[in-house]
């Protein structure tokens, strides 16, 4: 009974942590007690806390017909992730922002509570074979260590003969969500995938049957990343929208541990994890590029990120800051407290490197001023302290955040262009034996460089413009959510590279979405494809840029933008075969491109209804994120990103070779 009645206090405790605010976070024991608090989430009353903050905060407004906001039966139609983009930095920050991190999830937490979403897994669920295949072909986000992304032709199972014959063989459809952004992680016929409303499942890939499922606090964010301790056991690792790291056995689906992994109450994992001897690589950024664009906000006090963890326990190894803590350096137009430095967040899937014992990651660029020189870089770190090793800046005095879109007083004087490397680094090599890494910016930038550089500077070895970007007279005027995304591939001496570009009016910007195969040696251009829209968008009815259009952006009917998008580029990351090339875009097509010329030899519609086999209506959308996987024979795409005004979806599509399509 004393057992009982202590644990009941630490959960008490966490339930406080939960909702008392971010100073406490920062404590040791108290992400302890938060950790313990989540893990058991199902034993303490979330729903009825968030529904007493949601009586306190915002019921005078979505209780009243008269304010015209979303009734709370309404909002129990949406995910706790999608409620959280609202409250955190979509059109419902400003009134949320005198709520603490904590108190915004307790909402979230009774709003998608309210509203069962989960009565199709039961019909449509089966059984485990008995010999299951245990090969792996999925295991984390770069498809291997070095993020190549590339798929041996073994393991992959289409190439250039057969890939004209894929035709869907299944399809699910995710009641209340509408982004798909989690990598699955595929064990023989097994697949493993998380949505957005927190549910992990175990798929039968061939079927797309529920072999098993589970479901954590809040949305699956990163790739789910198999890792495999040195004592044999698996793990499957991933991070949630509340910046916790969970490890789930594989079998069984059962949480083995968890652990929070912010730095600031505005963290949250927006890469991937990478794994390596018993260590994972957590990339840690900041929603507060978002935020700042709030007139209300005290820009800006966050910065990204690495934290290192035991992969057997969820203990912390180190930490790597991104810049120095934030202290005041004066007054922004309005009189509103300026702090930084800030930024450099850490949007990428850490690359390892066992032989020089480092890990590579991207940056983004800085908040406020003072700039710093680890701002739009690539930066080595040591793998056993997370020491910096050295650095590349591709770009200076890039200091940003989302009030530049809108004249904001947080907006920094001389701003920059917003050109993170959010593309994760990829560890190439030469016939010859030269290594390089290849890293590709939002600018449209691609950059090989050497791995062994004389002193802390990184050295370029090549580098080419895939996209402009970032040209332009005014940085600040050049943002455009171009260049170069989520991700490249490697694929022998083929580098490709598909660039966002979306038809933006700036001064010398000629967007040129597609994609581009470059020569590893060199940068060449061995080929360009690019991609088209295929209809016509009146000027007035264009989106303003990313959060901009997220908080003030003009209704267009949704039928309208399924039938045009007007986002049509390659956003997500690229995936290569020794023949082909997989790269979706933002108007839901998926295509298969030949890599020796470039030529589209298979493509699908994924922007559309879907009647999927598991009983729920489903709709495509926008691919973006790792947009497609593979396995022997198999093609998997996610269908759906609405994040910054791209087409909204939740299916999960399987395309098979040589097979008759549902």
């Amino acid at each position: 009974m004393r057992k009982i009645l202590g644990l009941l206090g630490l959960l008490l405790l966490g339930v406080v942590l939960l909702i008392g605010g971010g100073l406490l976070l920062s404590d040791s024991p108290m992400k302890t007690l938060e950790s313990l608090a989540i893990r058991h989430a199902d034993k303490l009353p979330l729903a009825y806390l968030g529904e007493k903050l949601f009586d306190k905060h915002c019921s005078s407004c979505h209780d009243n017909p008269a304010m015209h906001a979303p009734s709370r039966e309404a909002l129990s139609g949406f995910s706790k992730e999608t409620v959280m983009v609202a409250l955190e930095f979509g059109k419902m920050q400003p009134m949320a922002a005198h709520l603490s991190k904590q108190e915004r999830g307790l909402i979230a937490i009774y709003l998608a509570g309210s509203a069962p979403a989960d009565d199709w897994i039961a019909e449509h669920s089966c059984n485990i074979p008995a010999a299951d295949n245990r090969k792996e072909y999925v295991t984390n986000w770069g498809f291997g260590n070095a993020n190549r992304r590339f798929v041996p032709a073994t393991a992959a199972g289409i190439d250039r003969d057969n890939v004209a014959g894929l035709e869907l063989a299944w399809s699910l459809a995710f009641p209340k969500v509408t982004d798909m952004r989690s990598q699955p992680a595929i064990i023989g016929d097994t697949m493993y995938f998380g949505d957005k409303t927190g549910k992990v499942y175990a798929i039968d890939r061939k079927s797309g049957c529920i072999r098993r499922h589970t479901e954590v606090l809040s949305g699956i964010r990163s790739a789910i990343t198999v890792a495999t301790l040195g004592s044999g056991k698996k793990l499957l690792v991933f991070a949630d929208s509340m910046a916790s790291i969970y490890a789930l056995d594989p079998d069984t689906l059962k949480t083995i541990w968890q652990q929070a992994a912010r730095i600031y109450e505005t963290s949250v994992i927006t890469g991937s994890i990478s794994f390596h001897n018993d260590r994972l690589f957590v990339p840690v950024s900041s929603y507060e590029v978002a935020v700042s664009g709030s007139p209300s906000h005290v820009c800006c006090k966050s910065h990204g990120g690495v934290i290192a963890l035991d992969a057997t326990s969820g203990a912390q190894l180190w930490q790597w800051h991104g810049t120095a803590d934030a202290t005041l350096q004066g007054q922004n137009r309005d009189g509103g407290d300026l702090y930084g430095p800030s930024g450099v967040s850490v949007w990428s899937t850490p690359a390892v490197d066992p032989k020089r014992n480092r890990i590579y990651i991207g940056t983004g660029e800085n908040l406020s001023h003072p700039v710093t020189d680890t701002s739009d870089a690539i930066v080595a770190l040591d793998m056993d302290s997370g020491a910096l090793a050295w650095r590349f800046q591709a770009l200076a005095g890039d200091a940003w955040n989302a009030a530049c879109l809108n004249g904001g007083a947080n907006c920094p004087q001389n701003p920059g262009g917003d050109f993170d490397f959010g593309a994760s680094v990829i560890m190439a090599e030469l016939p010859d034996g030269r290594e390089l890494l290849l890293a590709g910016q939002k600018s449209g930038d691609v950059y090989a460089l050497n791995p062994d550089p004389a002193g802390d500077e990184g050295e370029v070895v090549w580098h080419r413009r895939v996209s402009n970007a970032g040209i332009g007279p005014d940085l600040a005027q050049s943002t455009t959510n171009g260049g170069v995304h989520w991700g490249m591939a490697l694929s022998g001496e083929r580098v490709l590279v598909a660039a966002a570009d979306p038809e933006r009016v700036r001064p010398d910007y000629i967007p040129k979405p597609g994609l581009h195969a470059l020569n590893l040696a060199s940068g060449e251009v061995l080929w360009f494809q690019p991609v088209t829209r295929g209809c016509e968008i009146a000027e007035e009815d264009k989106p303003m840029i990313g959060l901009q259009n997220m908080r003030a952006g003009k209704k267009i009917e949704l039928a309208d933008q399924y039938r045009c998008s007007f986002y049509y580029g390659l956003s997500a990351a690229v995936l290569a075969t020794p023949e082909l090339v997989f790269s979706a875009g933002l108007d839901g097509r998926v295509r298969a491109f030949d890599i020796a010329s470039g030529e589209i030899l298979w493509q699908a519609e994924t922007a559309k209804p879907f009647a999927a086999d598991n009983g729920v209506t489903g709709h495509g959308g926008a691919v973006d994120v790792s947009g497609q996987v593979l396995a022997d024979g198999w093609l998997y795409v996610q269908s759906g990103y609405s994040m910054f005004g791209q087409l909204p979806g939740n299916v999960l599509l399987a395309y098979r070779v040589g097979e008759t399509a549902h």
